[in-house]
């Protein structure tokens, strides 16, 4: 049934799709190992039971999530070798090794402290247990710069040389290939954006709770803390993005080029199109809106700036534009949604009704998947705009594929579109029923009751919950 397709394509949509569900489990247990890591910290600092309920609700939403991305992880590397092999054999001495220092630095820290995190409250000392918790929460941000410094590179390839069989090798120092030109600014705006993704999932569901109880004195704390994190955060995350932007401007122009939609070029200034469908036939934007020369002012601050436009490069050599052009709209238009959330949140924390405007709440609850799709968006952006390359103007993705028939690569791709829609499904459906019950309230036990003393950590008076609205 598919001997009529091309295998390669066969192979990038099934790479697309398992990386696209392995993404989202990464995004959001990165934002909530350091929430966590927060929350036990202020139980720790204050002693009040709040931060602990809420820590051990958290705690089981993330040990789901920590163990989908796990297992949906695995599967990737198994494609490298099997869709890849091509790949993997050209660029092993690179990836491999970046690969590899994931594994012995986070991989294995996160699993030697992870066991201690989540069962070993009642059973270690609560200093110990605390650094269990910031031991998997560094591991976390450790595993996300290894991947994106192996990612990077494949972007922004610097530091290597060729062998004779044509494999890319080392040259000089590794710290050139470790923090490639587009890693910085990938790293930072990749982690700020798991950790907007997991507040605004933290937020999305603390406001579905204040609209049935608004003195629930969990779902209070935790809007409060989200809403503290939109509004600080995303200001950061657009500036973030606005120097990752000109980085890839001037490492990778084309997919600058197929964001912007710019087929000409504009020596005199170039439009930013809000709206349009690109036309890569006719090389042209039908239907577009456009802002007169402010791509030219976003880009370069400058008006009239020029503009390289996609007649500059062969076609051969150009991205897809429709996928690039609006993944980027969509990862910027959610962007500014989170900045009106963060704004409105001020507003009402300043007027004292942040735990009052439903319509705030209502607004909360219909973002709080919004990080995932922007995180999404943002991936399908920046990997659809390195093509038709897998090393960015070194290696092409028709010369990466491994020489498979397309049945073999499509009934493969059937099996894990139904494996995944029923396993991951069914994970989201417990996280979103774990959510939507809600936080419950424990007890102190002696443990919770007694003195911390572990690690000079001294608990401060509990105080009002009037500080949640601050």
């Amino acid at each position: 049934m598919f001997d009529s397709f091309d295998p390669i394509v066969l192979a990038r949509i099934q790479f697309a799709f398992t990386v696209s569900f392995h993404f989202f489990f990464p995004a959001f247990s990165i934002g909530l190992a350091s929430y966590l890591m927060v929350l036990e910290g202020l139980w720790l600092r204050t002693g009040r039971p709040v931060y602990l309920d809420l820590f051990r609700f958290w705690i089981k939403i993330f040990a789901v999530t920590f163990a989908m991305g796990v297992v949906s992880g695995i599967v990737l590397s198994y494609q490298f070798g099997t869709n890849w092999s091509v790949f993997s054999d050209k660029t092993g001495p690179i990836i491999g090794p970046l690969m590899a220092y994931e594994v012995l630095t986070a991989f294995f820290l996160e699993a030697g402290f992870l066991g201690v995190m989540l069962f070993g409250q009642e059973k270690v000392g609560k200093g110990l247990h605390f650094a269990a918790t910031c031991m998997v929460a560094l591991g976390t941000f450790i595993s996300a710069f290894w991947i994106l410094s192996a990612n990077s590179w494949m972007h922004t390839p610097t530091g290597h040389a060729f062998n004779e069989a044509g494999q890319f090798v080392p040259a000089g120092s590794w710290a050139a290939i470790i923090f490639n030109p587009s890693f910085p600014y990938r790293l930072v705006h990749t982690v700020i954006a798991a950790y907007l993704t997991t507040a605004l999932a933290v937020g999305g569901s603390a406001a579905w709770h204040l609209l049935r109880d608004k003195a629930d004195e969990h779902a209070r704390k935790m809007f409060s803390m989200a809403m503290w994190m939109a509004a600080i955060v995303t200001p950061i995350q657009i500036l973030a993005g606005d120097a990752h932007g000109l980085n890839t401007l001037e490492h990778q122009p084309a997919k600058v080029m197929a964001m912007e939609g710019h087929f000409d070029s504009h020596p005199d200034g170039a439009p930013f199109y809000l709206f349009g469908l690109p036309n890569q036939e006719t090389k042209r934007i039908d239907y577009a809106i456009a802002i007169p020369k402010a791509s030219s002012l976003i880009l370069k601050h400058d008006l009239n700036a020029p503009m390289a436009g996609l007649d500059t490069i062969p076609d051969r050599d150009e991205p897809n534009v429709a996928i690039v052009f609006w993944s980027f709209r969509i990862m910027v238009g959610l962007g500014m949604l989170m900045l009106v959330l963060g704004m409105w949140s001020l507003l009402a924390r300043f007027r004292g009704k942040l735990f009052d405007w439903t319509w705030l709440h209502r607004f909360a609850v219909a973002m709080a998947p919004s990080g995932f799709v922007a995180v999404l968006a943002g991936w399908v952006t920046t990997e659809s705009g390195r093509q038709p390359f897998t090393v960015y103007g070194l290696l092409r993705t028709a010369e990466s594929a491994s020489p498979l028939a397309a049945p073999a690569v499509g009934v493969s791709l059937l099996a894990f579109v139904i494996v995944y829609f029923l396993v991951f499904g069914f994970g989201v459906w417990y996280i979103l029923m774990l959510i939507g019950k809600g936080v419950e309230r424990h007890e102190p036990g002696i443990s919770e009751a007694a003195p911390i003393r572990t690690a000079g950590i001294v608990p401060g008076p509990a105080q009002p919950e009037a500080e949640d609205a601050r």
